[in-house]
């Protein structure tokens, strides 16, 4: 090939000095040739790639159609149940609900309703008038501790920092929660001006590196953190231990996406990636963590306190569960964040195959609150690729009181799933401080979308439970939802994960088999 290259380019040059001879007007061939033939020779000789190496000039084409390959299968390939991790009948969906289109589908279902893992609810006999059920039903947050408990909707904005995403696309979603009556979560990246600017609720994420409310070392700080906690905007405290997409690994934000802002915000100096510790520092174990769950409701003025957490060791959160019974102090909620949870950027292996799926992890962690007979104190709210009507059903039936969604939201924004998150060039201005790029989204046409996507996903999912003869949330039981566990048997969640008996983990003797092992590891002076 080589050689071949090298004839050819000689012959060309023979060709073109030829006519340039003949005609000066030929010129126009050099100017486009001869740059080709400097990238071929300069191919030859380059040793960093083989393939340019070996088939000058040609060899290009391989990383050109390699870049333009996702496009390529999106846009033309993938059929509209194939796309991940969102397929294109997702992202249909929240694209017609966002702009309140027609969301009905004509003539049929396109999923194999044979296939193992297709679930589906069971409506029932004596299903509920649709106008006789609460269209946005609120669920109270707050244990007996909580001296401001608050109404959360079934439906809310999921953690998204400003700085993995834009100043605009925060100020969509906080117009769209204040809008739509929902909240917003931070993000572990700091209470920015943008969280606050547009009115809407606001549930504070403080995660490992204590972003907002630090000291110059790192260190938590409680000066920080009560000029921010005591807002108005400011409804409830997030303690984030791991997220689904990268539990145990802490946050990452690219160097390249880290303005002067956003080092202010975040109380962290500039030019390098900010990485969040994997632990936290301002406790080291369940019984200090317990502490810290007082000073954080204290200093808030009572605000509801609680964890964000994609469980790994089944013991660590047995632990916090022993801690909670022993002094008697109670997290007023919980978000398990499943281990299919997104992020703007995550090592492969950490995506893909660390931390527990949500739905096994939202079963584990209602027995767990439940075995302790602690379960009516704490709200479970579930976070990972909750994006319909149905997908809030499917967690509530597991043992969650309401969802959290961040990649639906992002699409409500005009997400195009391009998988640009982690490299500053979301061409949609969403997930990227380019300022050329964030001026095209338009926070007052967004939020617009941003509300109307959760009011239709809240109304999918009301006439949802009044199909199955359900009125509110907290009617929601596991016999609500069936899956295909193999092509001829079928099994309602009560049956694929039954339930304990209240109070079973408070006593030894009464500790279920599955259980043993896992809570004589966890003790709740240690994780």
């Amino acid at each position: 090939m080589r050689k071949i290259f090298l004839l050819v380019s000689a012959a060309v040059l023979v060709i073109i000095s030829g006519l340039v001879l003949i005609n000066w007007k030929f010129i126009f061939l050099g100017i486009i040739f001869i740059p080709l033939i400097i990238m071929g020779l300069y191919d030859m000789f380059q040793y960093k790639h083989t393939i340019r190496r070996n088939f000058p000039l040609l060899g290009r084409m391989r990383y050109l159609l390699e870049e333009l390959g996702p496009e390529m299968r999106q846009y033309f390939i993938e059929t509209d149940t194939a796309g991940k991790p969102f397929s294109r009948l997702e992202r249909a969906l929240v694209y017609a609900r966002s702009k309140k289109e027609v969301s009905t589908k004509p003539f049929g279902t396109q999923l194999d309703v044979y296939d193992v893992g297709y679930e589906w609810i069971n409506h029932s006999i004596k299903a509920i008038s649709f106008k006789d059920i609460e269209e946005n039903p609120k669920v109270r947050i707050g244990s007996s501790q909580c001296t401001k408990p608050y109404m959360a909707s079934m439906f809310n904005i999921s953690a998204m920092s400003y700085g993995s995403l834009s100043k605009n696309a925060i100020l969509a979603l906080n117009e769209g929660a204040k809008i739509g009556g929902f909240y917003h979560n931070t993000g572990e990246g700091g209470l920015s001006p943008y969280h606050l600017e547009k009115g809407g609720d606001v549930v504070w994420n403080i995660g490992t590196g204590y972003f907002s409310t630090r000291t110059p070392e790192g260190k938590f700080s409680i000066e920080e953190f009560s000029k921010r906690a005591t807002l108005d905007n400011v409804k409830m405290i997030e303690i984030k231990f791991s997220q689904g997409a990268k539990p145990g690994h802490g946050g990452i934000l690219p160097k390249e996406k880290v303005t002067d802002e956003i080092a202010a915000i975040r109380l962290v100096n500039k030019g390098q990636d900010i990485v969040s510790p994997p632990t936290h520092s301002a406790f080291t174990t369940p019984l200090e963590l317990m502490d810290f769950v007082k000073l954080l409701r204290e200093h808030s003025g009572g605000k509801p306190i609680g964890i964000k957490i994609c469980i790994g060791d089944k013991s660590e959160f047995i632990s916090i569960c022993k801690a909670m019974v022993a002094t008697q102090t109670y997290l007023d909620f919980i978000t398990i964040d499943g281990g299919e949870g997104g992020t703007g950027a995550a090592p492969p292996e950490y995506s893909d195959y660390v931390g527990m799926p949500l739905r096994d992890a939202l079963a584990f962690a209602y027995d767990c609150l439940n075995g302790f007979g602690i379960k009516d104190q704490i709200k479970i709210i579930a976070s990972g690729k909750v994006i319909s009507g149905f997908d809030i059903i499917r967690c509530l039936s597991i043992g969650a009181d309401l969802c959290n969604s961040a990649r639906g939201m992002m699409f409500a924004l005009g997400c195009i799933q391009a998988l640009e998150c982690h490299s500053n060039t979301c061409p949609t201005g969403i997930a990227t401080q380019n300022p050329s790029l964030t001026k095209g989204l338009v926070p007052e046409q967004k939020s617009v979308r941003v509300a109307n996507y959760q009011h239709e996903t809240v109304k999918s999912a009301v006439e949802l439970m009044a199909s199955a003869g359900i009125n509110h949330p907290d009617g929601v039981t596991r016999d609500v939802v069936s899956t295909r566990v193999e092509r001829n048997i079928t099994e309602t969640f009560a049956q694929t994960f039954p339930e304990l008996d209240t109070g079973c983990l408070l006593n030894e003797n009464t500790v279920p088999e599955p259980y043993k092992y896992f809570w004589n590891k966890a003790k709740a002076e240690s994780f």
